[in-house]
């Protein structure tokens, strides 16, 4: 295999960036429609000021659910009102939705996250969901998006649960870049793992580690410091670099298992996988003190250490196993980890992750395991 390495056309950071967008538009196009999520559509669009009529933008609701019902109804926009740029904007799911109708349709995509809350944003891949929101299949675009456009002051009037569920995507960066390297295994763009996704996977996640309390502090109390830019750029820009020129592993397998229990779809993309980098430290017998550093970043921002922060309290082992066994799909890239990776290693890996932050919120005694599986 070659090594391959991809990127978004344009990355533009900052605050009030969205009043770049009409002249985004013009670069790739004459008809822009913007698929926007709720909040985006009801709020976000009319207090920006632009008007879009007069830049020949129309807009768009996003129901919920990146599924082919979605994008049925979306294409047929597309080809009703000749849309030859579309933009995304809103999370993750409205998101992945664009990049894929756009992709179908043959026309750019510009992306406008409202939230840091995943990687999304700059890859060429996007996540199909069930309309129930199980997980089905990850779908890969001809190129990644034309421009992504981050409004730093739209960032900050988010849930700050958003920007700590997208360090928890981010989190995973490095430990899997770091095993597909190790393996020689292939990443997100169909080749080796290349040396720029490698470092910046490490950036990322030394960028989480020094700035990433300070950061959630400010989001907190909505207002914008340098440590709040360094980790939208990492959660969006370090992240979204890093996972697909460096690749995927047991982390992200680990999360697209838990999507089959339904308790687990209230929480976030980025909350799931940072329960299942935790469990992929377990499968991969990983340094104690790498395992300790990762569990006590998770403790200090509040991201998921055991079954129960993620809705599987008291969780039955055979239930469990469903999670395991699609995480060990043969599709999976958790077979980028080294050694051979069977259902029953990575449910005892889910379980000594469990224990273990269970053990830690009880102060490091092991005599309390209340929220482990039986």
């Amino acid at each position: 295999m070659l090594k391959k390495a991809l990127f978004p056309g344009k990355y533009l950071q900052g605050v009030n960036a969205l009043h770049e967008l009409p002249a985004l538009v013009k670069l790739f196009g004459t008809h822009g429609l913007i698929l926007a999520s709720p909040t985006a559509h009801g709020r976000l669009l009319p207090e920006s000021g632009i008007d879009l009529a007069a830049h020949n933008l129309s807009a768009l609701r996003f129901n919920g659910e990146c599924c082919e019902a979605e994008l049925t109804c979306l294409d047929k926009v597309i080809r009703e009102q000749h849309v030859n740029v579309l933009v995304g904007m809103g999370g993750g799911k409205a998101i992945d939705t664009a990049k894929i109708a756009a992709d179908r349709a043959g026309i750019p995509v510009i992306i406008v996250p409202t939230t840091a809350s995943t990687d999304a944003p700059c890859s060429g891949c996007a996540v199909l969901y069930s309309e129930q929101g199980v997980f089905e299949s990850v779908y890969y675009q001809k190129t990644n998006p034309a421009a992504v456009l981050v409004d730093s002051a739209i960032i900050a009037q988010a849930p700050v649960r958003f920007l700590v569920s997208g360090m928890g995507d981010a989190l995973a960066t490095w430990f899997e870049a770091r095993s597909c390297s190790a393996t020689r295994s292939e990443n997100a763009c169909g080749g080796l793992s290349t040396l720029t996704g490698l470092n910046l996977a490490r950036l990322c996640y030394d960028t989480l580690l020094q700035y990433g309390l300070l950061a959630m502090i400010a989001a907190q109390q909505q207002i914008i410091t340098p440590a709040l830019e360094h980790i939208i750029e990492a959660n969006t820009l370090l992240s979204g670099i890093g996972f697909e020129s460096g690749g995927l592993a047991s982390a992200h397998s680990i999360h697209n298992g838990l999507t089959a229990l339904e308790e687990t779809h209230a929480f976030y993309h980025g909350e799931k996988v940072a329960f299942g980098l935790l469990a992929g430290l377990h499968l991969i017998d990983a340094a104690p003190n790498e395992i300790d550093e990762v569990y006590a970043f998770c403790e200090t921002v509040g991201l998921p250490t055991t079954l129960a922060d993620i809705g599987l309290a008291n969780c039955e082992r055979t239930r469990l196993m469903k999670v395991a066994e699609k995480a060990c799909d043969p599709v999976e890239c958790i077979h980028h980890e080294a050694g051979l990776i069977t259902p029953d290693k990575v449910l005892h890996a889910v379980l000594a992750a469990d224990a273990i932050g269970a053990s830690r919120k009880n102060g490091g005694s092991m005599r309390s395991q209340s929220t482990a599986c039986v």
